[in-house]
Parts: C-alpha cells; structure tokens; sequence
C-alpha cells in the first residue's frame, strides 16, 4: 500500500527546499570578504592603469622635430 503524503507539508518541504537551494546559490555568489572585494578591485585598476600606460598619443601637427 501507498505511503499517505500530506499536500501542505509537500508544499512545504518543497519550498523549503527552493528556498535552501536559492541561499546557497547567493552565498555562492556575493559572500566575499570585504579584502578579496578589494584584491579584485585593485587588480582591476592595476590592468587598466598598464593598457593606459601602453596607449600611444597621436601625434599633435606641429611638433615635428
């Protein structure tokens, strides 16, 4: 014979477990500390300040030597 399965509590357990899986999922994506927050923001800086440095200015018309 069946098992007798009670709708509410299915209900429940399911959300429940909606809910779990959606808290590890955010935990996943924004639980950083606050200094690998800033390690990245720092590596960030440190390649755009490397592409700046390797831009070449365009040449202004009358300063040819």
């Amino acid at each position: 014979m069946a098992d007798i399965v009670n709708l509410k509590r299915a209900r429940k357990d399911k959300a429940r477990l909606e809910h779990e899986r959606e808290a590890a999922e955010n935990r996943q994506r924004f639980g950083r500390t606050k200094a690998q927050k800033t390690a990245d923001q720092d590596a960030v800086a440190r390649s755009r300040r490397s592409l700046d440095d390797k831009q070449l200015q365009p040449e202004k018309p009358g300063k040819r030597p």
